[in-house]
């Protein structure tokens, strides 16, 4: 069995007790079960805008740290629960595919978020620039 982690990102403080926190930890439970993974922890960030790059957010870094050799996935609601902005976006799945580490996603326009088909890469940063 698959092993992974979730992610779960809040932009605002008031959306911390919102539905957002609530509805991203189901989709990813509900992923997870449906795909056989089993999920060791989700991860919240709470309030932080998705215009901060990754690595200046303290539930990211403590995702990172734990992936190890055991688990090499990461479960996102959607891509732009990772970010908002295009180019960290990209540059987060790059670094997780030079690092081995799987980022999926439960929305299904989006599952293989890391795949080099040009079609699907195309896709992706569509819907990344919607998103910014």
């Amino acid at each position: 069995m698959t092993t992974a982690y979730g992610y779960i990102r809040v932009s605002g403080k008031s959306q911390i007790n919102g539905d957002g926190p609530e509805r991203q930890d189901t989709a990813i439970k509900a992923y997870a079960k449906s795909h056989d993974i089993r999920l060791l922890h989700v991860y919240f960030e709470q309030g932080v805008c998705g215009d901060i790059e990754t690595m200046g957010r303290p539930a990211f870094i403590e995702l990172m740290t734990a992936i190890g050799p055991d688990c090499r996935t990461v479960i996102v609601e959607r891509l732009d629960r990772l970010s908002r902005q295009l180019i960290t976006q990209e540059t987060c799945i790059q670094d997780f595919s030079r690092q081995g580490i799987t980022l999926l996603s439960t929305e299904p326009a989006e599952y293989d978020l890391m795949a080099s088909d040009p079609g699907r890469v195309l896709v992706r940063q569509v819907f990344g620039a919607i998103a910014q």
